[in-house]
């Protein structure tokens, strides 16, 4: 029985570990959001923007929240004004997007999502996958597992056939 054993701890050991994904976000009401806290749920990292061509897609985001939160999805938007179509503050951004999108999902303050200055979870994202935010609203879907499984571009919307099949695997994971 002892070869079972180690031969399962040694499973256990090369499983990816989600909590290596300790990543901190500070949220847009105050405090912040861990990332750890949703271990073992997909979750869709947006680079938002509230004036932006792309900024309708606050739509689709929260709809995937709406469809899919209760069954384990976190959708959180990242305002940033790296492309410099961000609002002032965060307390502007925050009131724009509840009085237009009705946005109920989690949302961090604004960050950089690239160059030098990019929050360390983009940092890590080029690091491992290469891909650094070409412009507002790309998409980051982390899978329950904490690894990258796909990312998109602002032109793929939220509800795209290929986010949402992606979402649904990862859900019945």
């Amino acid at each position: 029985m002892r070869p079972v054993i180690v031969a399962l701890a040694a499973l256990v050991m090369a499983a990816p570990a989600y909590a290596d994904l300790s990543f901190e976000f500070p949220n847009i009401d105050g405090g912040t959001h861990q990332m750890s806290d949703w271990a073992g749920q997909p979750v869709l990292v947006v680079n938002t923007a509230s004036q932006c061509g792309f900024t309708p897609q606050y739509e689709g985001l929260q709809a995937l929240h709406d469809t899919y939160g209760a069954q384990g999805l976190v959708v959180l938007a990242v305002p940033s004004d790296d492309f410099r179509q961000e609002l002032d503050d965060a307390e502007a951004v925050k009131e724009f997007c509840e009085i237009t999108y009705g946005l109920s999902m989690p949302m961090t303050d604004i960050l950089h999502v690239r160059g030098d200055q990019a929050h360390p979870f983009y940092q890590w994202l080029a690091d491992q996958d290469g891909f650094v935010p070409r412009w507002n609203f790309n998409k980051v879907l982390i899978g329950a597992d904490g690894d990258i499984v796909a990312t998109w571009g602002s032109m793929t919307k939220p509800e795209a056939p290929k986010i949402t099949r992606r979402i649904e695997a990862e859900l019945a994971r």
